[in-house]
């Protein structure tokens, strides 16, 4: 499949305010591609953020280039273009929250690209759907929860119809039913819908849930698999200042212990499957 997002050898370079300049990605190359999920993990500082904000130009690399279906992000006269295909979702959703009802906020970027009033309403209708906010047109959004307005964030980025959003740590100031809630949603964009979808997070719970895990650190690529891949590799992950998910961390203590666990298990259930089968094979061996 033709990627959304193509990163090809990309680095940035900023003035750090002392002496010298900060290398904040080298050489990163990275494609997406539509209805797929990758988070993008790793610890403040290792320049996820950074790579996030090169895919809808809102950074222009140093060296290299990013495509956003093709378009390179150093052209222009394409800024628009590339905008309107790649939605950006960032960590405080009041930020993003321009009007007094939900329905007005989520159509407020379809309001300003020209689109007719008929096709803003099926819009505004679809995108509150999508993030499971139907019934909620008239609310205020300073009413909402923490959840509920980062969703509603999410669909007024679904209205402007982006083939890729970059959601850049979207849960960072949630609780964890809000936190929840934006992840069934962020799971459902790919999956449903067939957008291209980035995650950056710093949560390894969250990650677990992507197609594929990208592991940056020091600017660079460290790590890129399965979430099943990547947290088979507790030492690795550890070694770059980074945890991993709890149940993954409790059955490599186990595999350690001397309990042949066939795989590494990303959920409780999986955890608790392959303990049952463990069980049951050891009491019918008995």
């Amino acid at each position: 499949m033709k990627p959304v997002i193509r990163v090809e050898n990309v680095s940035y370079t900023y003035d750090g305010g002392g002496p010298g300049e900060v290398d904040a990605l080298l050489d990163v190359s990275l494609e997406v591609a539509g209805g797929e999920l990758v988070a993008v993990i790793g610890h403040n500082g290792s320049g996820k953020s950074t790579l996030a904000k090169h895919m809808n130009a809102i950074f222009v690399p140093t060296r290299g280039d990013v495509y956003v279906l093709g378009m390179n992000t150093r052209d222009e006269s394409r800024l628009w273009d590339i905008r309107q295909t790649v939605g950006m979702v960032f960590q405080n959703p009041d930020n993003q929250i321009v009007a007094t009802t939900v329905e007005e906020d989520v159509a407020f970027g379809p309001e300003n690209l020209g689109v007719p009033p008929t096709e803003i309403r099926r819009r505004v209708d679809e995108a509150l759907s999508i993030v499971d906010m139907t019934g909620h047109e008239k609310s205020a959004p300073h009413m909402l929860s923490g959840g509920q307005k980062q969703r509603v964030a999410i669909a007024g980025v679904i209205a402007m119809r982006p083939r890729c959003i970059v959601l850049d740590e979207p849960t960072a100031m949630l609780d964890p039913v809000g936190r929840s809630e934006v992840l069934a949603t962020v799971r459902r964009l790919a999956t449903d819908e067939g957008i291209a979808v980035v995650h950056i997070t710093h949560f390894m719970n969250e990650a677990v849930l992507a197609d594929r895990v990208v592991v940056m650190e020091g600017g660079r690529i460290a790590l890129e698999g399965t979430p099943r891949e990547v947290f088979s590799q507790p030492a690795t992950l550890r070694r770059l200042d980074l945890d991993v998910p709890q149940v993954t961390e409790l059955a490599y203590e186990l595999r350690a212990a001397g309990a042949p666990l066939p795989r590494c298990p990303l959920t409780v259930a999986e955890l608790v499957d392959d303990i049952a089968a463990l069980v049951g094979k050891g009491a019918r061996q008995s």
